[in-house]
């Protein structure tokens, strides 16, 4: 019996008439550090009833992340990862970047004929050269979108964990980049480094606090 996220794929392709239905997914949006990830993923019809436990990777433990991840890129599930770095964010606002950060995640499937790639929110990605339809809360909708919230999440969180080794001190394979107290201690202490996103209000007011109340 197939799951509900595994039955939207299916009626999203039969609605739009497309032969294969490729998630895409970000994470790291909303961190004061750190790059916004992308995945775009695809999960051939064969392998869908191995991925029936995939589920939005926020409701999901970070053992299971791991485990799902781990099986999602020893299986022949094709993925692109993509990457906009902190100052790509400043230089385009995080919207725009993410965009971007979808656009390069999705290279490798770009010229395959009655594709159709279903994004996570309400917008299409803007500069996309292939059909597309948004998802409002896809990453609960869809397998294929949820996979690619997964490959996204935990290949973020491994990257902010070399991030930490990095640059000692900010915390950062344990915040991940994101606001928390510590953090805010440590960038209150240190200062930011070339990972902070300098257009975001908590570090623009460290850099520049005439600016901000």
């Amino acid at each position: 019996m197939s799951t509900p996220l595994q039955e939207f794929d299916k009626q999203q392709a039969i609605r739009l008439e497309a032969n294969c239905i490729i998630g895409i997914d970000e994470a790291g949006r909303g961190p004061l550090a750190g790059p916004v990830v992308a995945c775009a993923c695809f999960i051939p019809p064969a392998l869908v009833s191995d991925f029936a436990d995939v589920n939005d990777s926020k409701k999901l433990t970070e053992k299971k992340r791991e485990e799902i991840y781990r099986r999602l890129i020893q299986a022949e599930v094709a993925y692109g990862i993509g990457f906009a770095c902190a100052a790509e964010i400043d230089r385009l606002n995080i919207l725009q970047a993410t965009f971007l950060a979808m656009r390069r995640a999705a290279q490798k499937f770009l010229n395959l004929p009655h594709a159709i790639a279903l994004i996570d929110g309400p917008h299409r990605a803007a500069g996309l050269q292939m059909r597309q339809e948004p998802v409002i809360d896809g990453d609960a909708k869809s397998l294929a979108i949820a996979a690619a919230s997964i490959i996204a999440k935990v290949t973020r969180d491994h990257y902010m964990d070399l991030l930490d080794k990095l640059y000692p001190g900010y915390g950062f394979a344990a915040h991940k980049g994101y606001g928390t107290a510590k953090h805010m201690q440590f960038l209150r202490e240190k200062g930011p480094c070339r990972e902070h996103r300098r257009s975001f209000a908590p570090v623009h007011k460290l850099l520049h606090p005439s600016f901000l109340p």
